[in-house]
């Protein structure tokens, strides 16, 4: 899909269910930005507040390209930003922060993602900004959260900080081997941006009741300890990961590559065992025990499974495994995940052509919120820093072109 493309445009008599919301984001990197640019894509308006010179620090992120003025567009700046207007202002400018103040009233919802305590400390946090405004919802994304007490309160974060702490890393570490560390993405972003997203619906609806807005605290590792529940809940029904794993969860080779498999219940034990050739594996008190299965994975399993797969393709294995029942799935290259027919049926897939000399367009994950009476698209592109400063300080604040110089003279706007 590309960027002005619509899907199930039939739908668009409907309008989207987020029209006539209004976010002003003073954001950065990826957890917050994902969350707005979902918010957008169901319909909401987005405003971006940058330092009006480098930009949020998303854009400095590797691998790059370059934008119509020659500077840097990093990776993580492009996969979050879509359909959001940029306005470059420097907040710690006594000037700058008025601007946001005043701006703050004109939208539905302000969010920020800096570390706990930035925005209080530039007098821009929500009390500052519910005293004068009291229906603005404000949603801080921070590692550890604005309301309470944490003691990593003063911990800057990174995906990977709240990963690690959520005991994940250990959970799938075996042996004496180190903790793999990133091993999914910016798992610890994005699912913190959607309980984000959640939080922001759930109080425009309670202002909806009350007349009033709130606070919307998100940290980090509360997210990952809600989306990595196995490692506290496991642990407290008796499972050391340590000790193996209760069935057999890991990747086997066939002809052309690996596949994945979970076999987690004795009926799916059973339908692998006949499946490959291995019945005497029903009578034998190895695997007597889902803990036994994950025990003998490596010495006894893998090569069976594998001696079988070896005359199959991928996904031959993985359709012979799912008819009996079997979860398994191909385990794809980035290649193939652009060119699987899934992805490209569900519109999974955004291309945003470059403004460089490179050729190929950058590849944005599409909207997996899929719903039957809202239309997917159009999309347009990334801003480029402060591209819209003029346009949205001139239609939300009245500014002149007198005040408008005297702000970009301060360095205040760009």
């Amino acid at each position: 899909m590309r960027l002005g493309d619509v899907a199930n445009s039939e739908a668009q008599q409907f309008g989207k269910p987020l029209d006539g919301v209004r976010i002003l984001a003073a954001e950065q990197m990826q957890a917050l930005p994902y969350a707005t640019q979902l918010l957008a894509r169901l319909g909401a308006e987005v405003v971006k507040v940058e330092h009006p010179v480098a930009g949020e620090s998303g854009r400095g992120a590797l691998p790059a390209m370059s934008d119509p003025d020659g500077r840097q567009v990093g990776a993580t700046f492009l996969r979050n930003n879509l359909n959001k207007r940029s306005v470059g202002i420097d907040l710690k400018h006594p000037r700058g922060k008025q601007l946001f103040i005043d701006l703050a009233g004109r939208f539905d919802v302000v969010g920020e993602n800096f570390k706990a305590g930035t925005m209080d400390r530039l007098g821009l946090g929500y009390d500052a900004l519910s005293a004068i405004h009291p229906r603005l919802v404000f949603v801080s994304v921070s590692g550890f959260g604005n309301l309470g007490e944490s003691p990593y309160g003063s911990w800057p974060a990174y995906a990977m900080v709240p990963e690690a702490m959520s005991g994940i890393y250990d959970y799938a570490r075996r042996g004496d081997e180190p903790p793999r560390v990133v091993p999914v993405g910016a798992l610890g972003d994005i699912s913190t941006g959607l309980f984000a997203v959640i939080g922001v619906l759930a109080a425009l609806r309670h202002r909806e009741r009350t007349g009033l807005g709130q606070y919307v605290d998100i940290a980090m590792l509360d997210a990952m300890v809600s989306m990595t529940d196995v490692v506290t809940s496991l642990w407290s029904l008796g499972e050391r990961p340590q000790e193996g794993p209760n069935g057999i969860m890991a990747s086997f080779r066939a002809s052309d590559g690996y596949f994945a498999t979970q076999v987690v219940r004795e009926k799916q034990f059973e339908a692998l065992a006949v499946l490959i050739g291995a019945p005497e594996w029903l009578d034998d008190e190895r695997f007597s025990t889902r803990m036994g299965w994950g025990r003998h994975t490596e010495s006894v399993i893998r090569p069976r499974i594998e001696a079988w797969a070896s005359g199959f393709t991928r996904l031959q294995v993985c359709d012979i495994l799912g008819k009996a029942n079997i979860p398994a799935g191909p385990v794809h290259t980035a290649t193939e995940v652009i060119a699987d027919d899934h992805v490209a049926q569900r519109n999974m897939l955004v291309e945003m052509d470059r403004t460089d000399d490179r050729p190929d367009p950058v590849l944005i994950p599409g909207n997996p919120v899929k719903m039957s009476r809202v239309s997917e698209g159009p999309e347009t592109r990334v801003p480029w820093i402060g591209e819209h400063t003029d346009d949205v300080l001139i239609s939300e604040l009245g500014l002149g072109a007198d005040e408008l110089a005297s702000l970009r003279a301060d360095g205040v706007i760009n």
